[in-house]
């Protein structure tokens, strides 16, 4: 279980740099898919892609130095990001499916991933 669940941990970030570098190089697509009006889309996506990027590599950096126990409590810890996402979403235009979809279900794996790293 722990196994698997550094690997889902693991291809999350991975996942999240591609989005990150996917706002700054592709923000049409981006924005859209993140949920949220595009006006004032280059700044947004500026800001998005370089936290995305950071949000990346941050928990990476922790696993690599301190290992899967500390990285799965940054994990839980780093939920805070699409959770927050989530209620820019809602409150900015966007709709609840999108919402949850996107951004609840990304803080749900980070929950239990870390929760599971950090707990064995």
């Amino acid at each position: 279980m722990a196994v698997a669940a550094l690997v889902v941990a693991v291809l999350g970030c991975l996942f999240i740099l591609f989005i990150g570098v996917r706002f700054l190089v592709a923000p049409s697509i981006a924005t859209a898919g993140f949920g949220v009006a595009e006006d004032r889309r280059r700044a947004f996506t500026s800001i998005k892609g370089v936290r995305d990027i950071t949000s990346g590599i941050v928990p990476l950096v922790v696993l690599l130095t301190a290992g899967p126990h500390v990285f799965g409590w940054v994990l839980v810890a780093a939920a805070i990001t699409p959770i927050g996402d989530a209620i820019i979403v809602v409150t900015n235009g966007g709709t609840l499916r999108q919402a949850l979809s996107v951004h609840g279900a990304t803080a749900l794996v980070l929950v239990v991933a870390g929760l599971v790293l950090a707990l064995v």
